[in-house]
């Protein structure tokens, strides 16, 4: 069966544009940080944000070369390696009858017929239940968040361990095929019952099932040698051994519609998605080994802006001069963290923080307002010659008014510190800003809109 072409190349195009130009500014942006005079004075900085800025330039280069990861993940003895090998049509991973064969994940590349403009590497894991478990549970969330899809092989019904197994591996939130396979070792009937089994896994009254009908394939990657009786014409009747051939078909015609489809759109995400994750390390490091700078920045900004408003007489410049100086202080803390914002921005941030706080800011401005019209009112009585209780009413509403300012603006630079690590991934071309493009994109009836919901919903998250 020929596989459908690609309903939207220039579409899929566009997002691997998207997101190379992502990483490419995020790259440039973070590369300049060697060049920046504070960095310079903080080697210890540089050095934590090297890992993250090789994960950039690591993204980008697997978006160059447009080579989607599938690895292939299970207990011991489910025929990972046979299933591998039967989609390339040769034995290149070694398979044998001992438990334990595949002792470190090993990749090949695959070149298939008609997949477009995507090559393809397999990655062959150890089994998740072998000995130092630890250390393979680490090895495979390493890969699954390196791979771009997941296929998960079991040989039957599924055990408690494997479905333990699977559920963190959509942890990973890549797109994953569970294949039956072994499929040959049982009786036609038996293989429905199963495969109706696994379509019903984590359907519960409280959750939706795990995975559709369409992401699960039965396969015999590896079929068991079969006795064949001959009868002769002289009478004679003797037995042969013969080895069916590999039925994966359907798996690799899975394959192969998915890479056409939607590999590139694939590529692209999973690239945003790992470079999200290194930008919000970067911020997250960045504000933690400049915490003690940002802290007495932030408490200088709430003295000036306290005596400015103690200081001043007129109500509404209260309210001006509070506000410029919240303005002044989220630049500040931007040019801190490198991470320069014009006044457009600084005053979206503003409003932003203001009415995310749950109505105490706007509270304090609010009451600020009403001091301030006391304080203008007991500096005109003052000014008429009232006497001394016009300006011990003055001095206590300043008093007052100043403690409020001082503390809103605190408060406005530590939740602005939370926005600017947040708003790394944001802008035109940061990567949840792509990431969400994307996910606008993604139709229904393809693989990646199963995990629409769930990577939305961490997008969202980032900018709660």
């Amino acid at each position: 069966m020929s596989n459908p072409p690609s309903p939207q190349p220039n579409l899929q195009e566009s997002h691997l544009k998207s997101a190379r130009a992502s990483l490419k500014q995020a790259i440039a942006q973070y590369g300049q940080l060697n060049r920046h005079r504070q960095i310079a004075l903080n080697p210890s900085l540089q050095a934590a944000l090297k890992p993250e800025v090789e994960v950039l330039k690591s993204s980008l280069d697997k978006l160059d070369q447009g080579v989607i990861r599938i690895a292939a993940f299970g207990l011991v003895s489910r025929g990972k390696s046979a299933v591998l090998n039967a989609l390339m049509g040769e034995k290149v991973l070694q398979t044998g009858p001992l438990n334990g064969v595949t002792q470190w994940p090993r990749s090949v590349r695959w070149t298939p017929q008609n997949n477009g403009k995507v090559q393809v590497e397999l990655i062959d894991t150890p089994g998740l239940d072998e000995i130092q478990g630890q250390a393979r549970a680490q090895m495979a969330r390493s890969v699954a968040r390196q791979s771009d899809l997941i296929l998960f092989i079991v040989a039957g019904d599924i055990t408690r361990t494997e479905y333990q197994a699977l559920l963190e591996l959509e942890q990973a939130q890549k797109p994953l095929i569970l294949v039956f396979n072994k499929t040959d070792l049982y009786p036609e009937q038996d293989i429905e019952a199963i495969y109706r089994k696994l379509q019903q896994l984590g359907a519960t009254e409280a959750q939706s099932k795990l995975l559709t009908p369409n992401e699960i394939v039965r396969v015999a990657a590896d079929p068991i040698p079969r006795q064949m009786r001959l009868e002769w014409p002289d009478g004679r009747v003797t037995y042969e051994w013969e080895t069916p051939k590999p039925q994966v078909d359907e798996l690799k015609h899975k394959l192969l519609e998915l890479l056409n489809r939607e590999g590139r759109s694939l590529l692209a995400l999973n690239a945003m998605v790992q470079a999200r994750e290194a930008s919000v390390n970067i911020a997250r490091k960045t504000l933690e080994l400049r915490d003690r700078e940002a802290e007495a920045l932030i408490w200088k900004f709430a003295r000036y802006k306290a005596i400015a408003v103690a200081a001043n007489p007129i109500a509404i410049l209260d309210l001006v001069g509070g506000a410029g100086a919240d303005l002044a202080l989220i630049r500040a803390l931007g040019k801190l963290y490198d991470l320069p914002m014009t006044n457009y921005e600084a005053g979206k941030l503003w409003k932003t923080i203001l009415l995310s706080s749950g109505g105490l800011l706007l509270g304090e401005l609010g009451s600020s307002l009403l001091m301030g019209l006391g304080k203008s009112t007991a500096a005109a009585v003052g000014a008429a010659g009232e006497g001394a209780l016009s300006v011990t009413a003055y001095a206590g509403t300043a008093i007052a008014q100043a403690t409020l300012a001082g503390y809103g603006a605190y408060k406005v630079g530590r939740v602005a510190q939370v926005y600017l690590e947040q708003g790394c991934t944001w802008g035109p071309l940061g990567a949840n800003t792509v990431i969400q493009d994307i996910l606008n994109q993604v139709e229904p009836n393809t693989i990646l809109y199963r995990l629409r919901q769930e990577l939305t919903a961490g997008v969202k998250g980032d900018r709660a």
